[in-house]
């Protein structure tokens, strides 16, 4: 069974830091595509950060250096280190997996909240 389990989220105060961490079970993590996503009340979910499984990484044009994704190959997990937060980060933020193999397998996280006030 696939699971990822995002934790991490919470209340902060705009210019504070949050780390995110999304832990996987049941997929070849070393091997997958991981991105973080959000969504805010009333807009469409949008990529925040991907990591591929080589490491590459690339970020929504809003992040402006203030996140880094990063992963942990040995504890199936992919980490988003959120700094300089501002009141318009506050969303639901998702981890997703995708595995390019004859098609593409993607999977989605529940999703943890990020809430920051001004």
């Amino acid at each position: 069974q696939v699971q990822l389990v995002e934790s991490g989220g919470g209340l902060v105060q705009a210019g504070g830091s949050l780390r995110l961490s999304c832990s996987t079970s049941g997929i070849a993590f070393a091997i997958n595509d991981m991105g973080w996503y959000r969504q805010a009340p009333g807009k469409q979910r949008q990529l925040v950060a991907l990591i591929t499984y080589g490491g590459r990484t690339s970020y929504g044009d809003f992040v402006k250096g203030r996140f880094t994704i990063s992963r942990d190959n040995a504890k199936n997990t992919v980490y988003l280190q959120m700094n300089s937060l501002e009141r318009e980060d506050t969303a639901v933020y998702y981890c997703k997996a995708d595995y390019f193999g004859r098609g593409i397998q993607s999977y989605w996280g529940q999703g943890t909240q990020v809430t920051v006030s001004s």
